[in-house]
């Protein structure tokens, strides 16, 4: 348990995965690079013989532009490609609206009429054994597995950022404004996130979290603010 909260949460949607294996791809590309770059310093370090009436090798310097930009080009395509992924939204089943204000979340479900809330990061001394200091919060955001789910993201006064590392999501909340964003979730779970944008003295205390959970539990969730 202990070692699980030093690290990342697991990924929980599509984008996040895909993220996962971008990162991956690109730092094997890195590592390749890097493992050239040193082993060709050490050989000429280490080579005691040397060339002085060589003062231009057509060759190797055609060689050395081409090769950047066709590695360039491997890393452009993937990337252009997910960065399309991310905007992208097919047929959303549910939408919220979520708005940054200093220093605390407002969520709106536009397909209910009363169901809206604002989030509040729990005070240190009210935390229950096994919370999360500066990440838990009286409200949660609740969202079904399985269905993709727009979210509607703005700003009441400064800059925010709406931001889960898990999901794959950080997106600014800007002041008249309306950014907007796919999420799909794949587990069940409760998943943490915080603003990333500094936007004030208490930047650091408005958390978010968001919970995910079965179709019948979330009608449950939704029938209590109904009645």
């Amino acid at each position: 348990m202990t070692w699980g909260q030093l690290s990342f949460q697991d990924a929980c949607s599509p984008l996040m995965y895909e993220l996962i294996d971008f990162h991956d791809y690109a730092m094997t590309i890195l590592i390749l690079i890097t493992t050239f770059v040193i082993y060709a310093f050490m050989s000429l370090m280490m080579n005691s013989m040397s060339a002085r009436n060589i003062f231009e090798a057509q060759e190797v310097e055609t060689i050395w532009t081409i090769l950047p930009a066709i590695i360039l080009i491997f890393l452009a395509l993937p990337s252009l490609r997910l960065l399309y992924l991310l905007d992208e939204l097919e047929r959303p089943s549910l939408t919220i609206k979520t708005i940054g204000h200093q220093w605390y979340w407002s969520y709106e479900y536009s397909d209910f009429l009363t169901l809206e809330f604002d989030s509040y990061m729990i005070q240190t001394e009210d935390l229950s054994p096994g919370d999360f200091r500066l990440l838990e919060v009286d409200n949660r955001a609740v969202i079904p597995i399985g269905l993709e789910i727009r979210n509607l993201i703005t700003a009441a006064d400064v800059i925010h950022a709406w931001t889960i590392p898990s999901l794959g999501i950080k997106v600014d909340a800007v002041p008249g404004r309306l950014n907007q964003l796919s999420i799909l979730p794949t587990r069940t779970g409760v998943f943490y996130g915080q603003c990333s944008e500094i936007c004030g003295a208490n930047h650091s205390f408005m958390p978010i979290v968001m919970e995910t959970v079965n179709n019948q539990s979330f009608i449950n969730w939704v029938s209590k603010f109904a009645e």
